[in-house]
This record gives C-alpha cells, sequence and structure tokens, in this order.
C-alpha cells in the first residue's frame, strides 16, 4: 500500500481593487508603485501573500490587490490610501473576493 502523504490545504488567497477616479497618469502614480512594491517585499519578509499591482485605463485607473486576507487595514492599505488622498485622487475600494483554484487535482503516476 502507498504510503499517502497529508498535504494542507492551499491557504485562500483575496483579491480586490482601489478604483482612482479620475484616471491617473503613470508618471503621477511612481510613488503608488514605489509604495506597493515595499508592501509586497514586507509581506514577503513576515511569510505573507500581499502584492499590488496598478492598471490604468482611459476610463478608471485600478490598483489590483491580492492577499492573504480579507481584512483591507492593513498597514500597506493604510499606506496606500494615504498616498491617494495626498495625490488627491478619488478613489473607491471593491469587496474583497475569495481567489480559489478550481482546477482539479491529478495524480503524478508512480506516487
Amino acid at each position: 500500500m502507498a504510503n499517502m502523504k497529508s498535504t494542507p490545504p492551499p491557504k485562500t488567497i483575496w483579491a480586490y481593487a482601489y478604483q482612482i477616479q479620475p484616471p491617473q497618469g503613470t508618471k503621477r502614480l511612481h510613488g503608488i508603485k514605489s509604495l506597493l512594491d515595499h508592501a509586497h517585499a514586507e509581506a514577503q519578509l513576515g511569510a505573507r501573500t500581499w502584492t499590488g499591482r496598478v492598471v490604468v485605463e482611459e476610463q478608471v485607473t485600478h490598483i489590483l490587490i491580492v492577499s492573504d486576507s480579507p481584512e483591507q487595514n492593513h498597514d500597506a492599505n493604510i499606506r496606500l490610501e494615504a498616498k491617494l488622498k495626498e495625490l488627491n485622487a478619488g478613489f473607491s475600494i471593491t469587496v474583497p473576493i475569495a481567489v480559489t483554484d478550481d482546477a482539479p487535482e491529478t495524480e503524478v503516476a508512480g506516487e
């Protein structure tokens, strides 16, 4: 009988977005991008997941956040919102949505 290894279930990842209107230019968001990079590095050091990406579109600018928590009051979020207010950028934030991997697990031959 094969030895079955018990692997812990993957942790839930959450996604949400800041929506900035009117849209902001890439140069104006340089400080935001730096803040997101710093927050990502801090999360990695703490063995956490938290990353953000700026998506500039014609009608709205999005900052997409992926995190290991649905909470939106982490230090990174607080700093991000303070920076957006400093830029006088009107923004709203979406509700966090759990992101799951629905791909079926496959067995590897010989296991």
